[in-house]
């Protein structure tokens, strides 16, 4: 399935580097820990209340069509938490696609689960597929999610993604593209999220690495 880099400025390359030291077990540099509007508290709120937010939430009905598939594996977490953010995390993903095969960089549904960055982001991936769809089957596998911080209020999310079986396809030909020869089809998605006042998790920035898997 053809791709364009996710990578963003200059700014998320030292951003990762710092994710990738706390999702593999490095040691926190708490002033990174704030962000604007989130909570700076040194208590985390509590499962029942959180998920009470959450469950409030309005969050958009994300439906992809038959001929694309995007599967996920093992993604599941014992933090109630955790899991609403793998889950928001999912639907973000989920929301990309969407967006290219509706031929919509701006949707409502890419910027509710997309910070600023993250939505501009998202959104030049959907306009490097003007004029093509995508087709076929996706997974999403060997997702690792930890906070970033005390407050609990930021996560790293690192997964990868198979595209071998996913395809780009030309709305005007019907031609059909695979993973650009030399390259490899599972790249790896790494990501960091920030918890709404609502209860939703954001992603706040993506950067993938192609053969990272």
């Amino acid at each position: 399935m053809a791709r364009r880099n996710l990578t963003t400025a200059a700014v998320a390359f030292a951003a990762s580097a710092a994710l990738l030291l706390t999702a593999c077990g490095g040691s926190d540099d708490s002033s990174s820990d704030d962000i604007k509007g989130a909570d700076s508290g040194s208590s985390s709120p509590s499962a029942s209340v959180s998920a009470s937010a959450a469950s409030d939430a309005d969050r958009p009905d994300i439906e992809l069509p038959d001929s694309f598939q995007a599967d996920f594996e093992g993604w599941t977490n014992s933090d109630p938490e955790l899991q609403t953010a793998l889950d928001d995390g999912k639907e973000r993903l989920r929301a990309s696609y969407a967006a290219i095969i509706d031929g919509d960089p701006e949707a409502s549904y890419l910027a509710y689960y997309s910070d600023t960055s993250a939505l501009s982001t998202g959104s030049a991936w959907v306009k490097g597929y003007k004029g093509l769809t995508i087709i076929g089957e996706v997974k999403a596998y060997d997702p690792e999610i930890s906070y970033l911080g005390d407050a609990k209020s930021r996560a790293t999310l690192f997964y990868c993604v198979d595209e071998s079986k996913g395809f780009s396809k030309d709305l005007k030909t019907g031609e059909t593209a695979g993973t650009p020869a030399g390259e490899s089809p599972k790249v790896q998605y790494r990501t960091s999220l920030g918890k709404q006042a609502n209860g939703v998790w954001k992603t706040l920035t993506v950067e993938t690495e192609p053969g990272g898997c």
